[in-house]
């Protein structure tokens, strides 16, 4: 995200399974990282551990919870884990359908080689469950920190070398270059057709031929 990052607390962790009647217990999140609001008003947020692995972003503590993506539905005042098979869940972005949702997965940082790549989920709307996971694309060179789709249903991600355009099929469509890494974006303006670009510290921004998909 492009603005400073905040510790969230909730006593209504639930776990995918878990019984609903379950005792409510207070858990601490990690440091909520990227976030995205569905058209029902529920919000999904990632919760890695790299605020609380080192003291270069927010600082180091024991972590309570594992790395985890989350929806948060501000009706009924719950939270709830959707996916817990993440080494570190980072941008994440649904398909202009919401039948689709994509999650990047840029790994545990603290080793050699992470795990690091765009991962496609069915959304069952019906239950708000996630199913599937596969790898959907492989950012290079970089990987995706944070992504936003357009109205065509491409995908937006950031790269070492700029953003990447990417189809709904996978297949790497274009780039736009710029000089420094490229951590995150966002479709604006009165139409949504202008992208901004957070590289390094250097604010971009470009007007496209199509329109951004996001809520709100």
């Amino acid at each position: 995200m492009l603005a400073s990052r905040t510790m969230f607390v909730s006593n209504r962790i639930r776990r995918p399974g878990d019984d609903l009647g379950r005792s409510a217990r207070w858990q601490t999140l990690e440091l909520p990282n990227d976030v995205v609001v569905k058209s029902d008003g529920s919000i999904w947020f990632t919760d890695p551990l790299y605020g609380i692995a080192n003291d270069y972003e927010g600082g180091r503590q024991v972590s309570e919870q594992p790395p985890a993506v989350y929806r948060f539905d501000p009706k009924g005042n719950n939270i709830r884990i959707v996916a817990d098979d993440f080494d570190g869940p980072n941008g994440l972005a649904f398909s202009p359908d919401e039948s689709r949702l994509y999650i990047a997965e840029t790994g545990d940082q603290t080793t050699n080689h992470p795990h690091q790549y765009i991962r496609v989920f069915d959304v069952d709307a019906g239950r708000s469950k996630l199913s599937g996971g596969d790898i959907f694309h492989k950012i290079e060179p970089g990987y995706c920190d944070g992504m936003r789709v357009d109205e065509h249903g491409n995908i937006w991600s950031s790269a070492a070398d700029g953003v990447h355009c990417v189809s709904p099929d996978g297949e790497l469509l274009g780039k736009i270059l710029v000089p420094y890494r490229v951590s995150n974006l966002t479709f604006g303006g009165p139409a949504k057709n202008r992208l901004f670009i957070g590289g390094s510290n250097t604010l971009y921004s470009i007007f496209l031929n199509c329109r951004g998909v996001q809520e709100p």
